[in-house]
């Protein structure tokens, strides 16, 4: 049977690469971002959602599609060493590429002709095609007493610190981008966004970077946790 799946419509996030976005929603409560609806969605598609505080989103893994999957994967939470199924993970190397978030609903508004919805706690990156969105329904979705195998507590966070430049930076960005730049860094480096294997190998004295909105995030690793070092225009 062939099924044929059409793009509702694209994201635009904070987040302009792959490389340090949070491997879980809502964890970065700070990171925003915006759904734009396709024609021929108008608002009489979106009717009634305003009433709900998140939603579902089902989404296309688009830039590791084409690089296939495998069967065993190895998740972050077990260092990076250890393989599982790839069904019993939420690894972006899957057999029809597809992802699920549940976020947080800002508001709904037409921006021209187009449907936007307006999104926070997210972990999507820019450009990302959404194929269908999903009211989310507490009773329903959220099972308290639920069974997470490996990963039933949310990872340790990581202490960061700003030096005297970053939090200049930070603020000169937070003004541009009307969000706290400085939150939203600390909440996506406190879940250490390096590969899992480099966390094990001692202090990492590398140094590290993100792209972010129109910057590059420069930090590196110190024997008390995260220091963010500076914040650099993309030119």
């Amino acid at each position: 049977m062939e099924v044929t799946l059409k793009p509702i419509g694209c994201i635009q996030s904070c987040y302009r690469e792959k490389f340090g976005i949070p491997r879980q929603p809502n964890l970065v409560t700070e990171a925003r971002a915006s759904l734009w609806l396709e024609p021929p969605f108008t608002l009489d598609a979106v009717r009634g959602l305003e009433a709900f505080s998140h939603v579902w989103l089902i989404f296309l893994f688009h830039t590791t599609e084409a690089q296939g999957w495998h069967m065993t994967v190895r998740p972050p939470r077990l260092g990076g060493n250890k393989r599982v199924g790839v069904f019993a993970t939420r690894s972006t190397f899957r057999p029809n590429a597809l992802g699920l978030s549940v976020v947080k609903l800002e508001q709904i508004q037409l921006v021209g002709a187009q449907v936007v919805l307006g999104l926070s706690g997210m972990d999507l990156l820019d450009g990302t095609p959404v194929l269908d969105i999903k009211p989310y329904i507490p009773y329903a979705d959220a099972i308290p007493a639920a069974l997470a195998g490996f990963a039933q507590q949310a990872p340790p966070e990581y202490p960061v610190v700003f030096s005297e430049q970053a939090r200049m930076d930070c603020t000169q960005k937070s003004a541009q981008w009307n969000c706290d730049i400085n939150l939203l860094i600390r909440q996506i480096l406190a879940q250490d966004p390096r590969p899992a294997y480099r966390a094990h190998d001692g202090l990492d004295t590398r140094r590290y970077a993100m792209k972010l909105y129109d910057f590059d995030v420069h930090w590196q690793y110190t024997t008390h946790g995260i220091e963010v070092l500076r914040l650099n225009d993309l030119s």
